[in-house]
């Protein structure tokens, strides 16, 4: 080889070698990075924070970062903490400036800073995702007015309910809270109460509902001989009478519902704020959690279709009677007036603002609907496969976080998510695009 070409091969590899660097800086989660203004979520962040003496805060986007990570790519806080470590753009994009080999959290600290901000300020990340994609041109502002609202119900993470199960589960909760605080019980009933449950399991499974009913009435009879023997046990000692108020209370109502009883049930001891939601689906008629409101736009934008609004309802309210809340709720978070809401017949009978009365639309409706309005109502049920993505990619299937404020934190940080997993879409088609005109690919000339 002579020396010009040897010249003009180390030249070549040369750029390709910088070429790979442009590319490891050009990651559309750096990208991402660069674009989200930090400052706006410092500020919506520290409000919570105080000067007290004691150890500092970790760095706000630090810990919005994670939080963005975590429902973007649908990773448990433990998986997070594993890929944090060894993944060079997760740590800069939650703003570390060396690559650190051992985590600089605590796990737990994911926890206390959502329980910290709750839904109001995680609010703030919804509406930057939103402000970045306006920014990137991944949708036009002009598109977040014109909506399509639907519900759906995140379901929480307990067993399917039933009369048998919840009856033995307070039972051994019971029993395991007073030997933990040292109540010496006349009789446990672990083993006989174990054997009740595996009998009306196996007689219901048979159809023999009379001999289940009888397993049934004595896992009953069981739960309430440990409460009235705790009763007797504790009375007259009010630090044991508050360390076992709440349990007891649970119990007691476990024993005491029926099937068809009206007014709210308890069908989760560990998260007593579970509800009962009937969608009508085929394949499941009973969802247990919370009733969630979504909305989309209406068009598909470039960079997708985006999540403006998502909030969780609840107390299982009526889909129309949600609106009064829903739409003030969104036009503060988009910065825009809502001109058009498409919606299903489940909303029939709204009680949207008077200013919205014809502004709402619903499939199938026929006065009032211009060539154009039917024309976007035939997009109505785009909101579906939306409200899939939040289920399946994004953490919303099965709600991990406790209490309400769980279902909150995570209905939003689930849409956060979904977002964000579009920006990083949009940002490769754009850095690709980038890359290409930078350095074309060799060109194939015919013979």
């Amino acid at each position: 080889m002579q020396p010009r070409e040897r010249r003009e091969t180390g030249e070549q590899d040369l750029f390709r070698s910088r070429l790979d660097q442009i590319i490891d800086l050009k990651h559309p989660l750096a990208a991402l990075g660069r674009t989200v203004d930090w400052g706006f979520l410092e500020r919506e962040f520290g409000a919570v924070y105080t000067d007290d003496p004691g150890r500092p805060p970790l760095p706000t986007r630090l810990m919005a970062g994670l939080a963005i990570l975590k429902h973007t790519y649908d990773l448990s806080d433990e998986v997070l903490c594993e890929r944090w470590v060894e993944n060079p753009y997760y740590q800069y994009f939650c703003g570390e400036e060396f690559f650190q080999h051992r985590l600089v959290f605590d796990r737990s600290s994911l926890t206390r800073w959502r329980n910290r901000m709750g839904e109001e300020r995680l609010q703030a990340l919804l509406q930057e995702s939103l402000s970045v994609a306006t920014k990137t041109k991944a949708i036009k502002p002009s598109e977040l007015s014109r909506v399509i609202v639907d519900t759906t119900v995140q379901p929480k993470n307990v067993t399917f309910p039933t009369d048998a199960k919840l009856l033995n589960r307070a039972r051994e909760k019971l029993v395991r809270l007073a030997q933990r605080h040292g109540v010496a019980l006349r009789q446990s009933y672990t083993r006989v109460g174990k054997f009740a449950l595996v009998q009306h399991q196996r007689y219901a499974h048979a159809k023999q509902f009379k001999r289940a009913n009888r397993m049934l009435k004595k896992l009953r009879t069981l739960l309430g001989r440990v409460i009235r023997d705790i009763d007797r046990k504790i009375e007259g000692d009010s630090g044991r009478e508050g360390t076992f108020a709440q349990l007891l209370l649970l119990a007691r109502r476990v024993r005491e519902q029926k099937q068809h009883q009206r007014g709210r049930k308890v069908y989760s001891l560990h998260a007593p704020e579970v509800e009962c939601i009937g969608k009508g689906k085929a394949h499941r008629p009973y969802e247990f959690g919370v009733k969630v409101s979504v909305a989309t736009t209406i068009s598909h934008a470039k960079g997708g279709q985006f999540v403006t609004h998502v909030k969780a309802l609840p107390g299982n309210p009526y889909d129309g009677h949600t609106l009064a809340t829903v739409i003030p709720d969104m036009e503060a978070l988009v910065g825009n007036t809502i001109a058009r809401i498409l919606a299903d017949k489940g909303y029939r009978g709204h009680n949207a603002p008077p200013d919205y009365k014809f502004r709402v639309f619903m499939s199938g409706q026929k006065r009032g609907v211009t060539p154009r309005i039917k024309r976007e109502l035939r997009r109505r049920s785009a909101v579906e496969p939306v409200i899939g993505h939040l289920k399946a990619e994004h953490r919303m299937d099965r709600n991990y976080l406790w209490y309400r404020r769980g279902d909150a934190n995570n209905a939003v940080l689930a849409a956060v998510g979904y977002n964000f997993r579009r920006l990083i879409r949009w940002l490769s088609l754009l850095l690709r695009q980038f890359l290409s005109a930078l350095y074309p690919g060799p060109s194939i000339n015919p013979a």
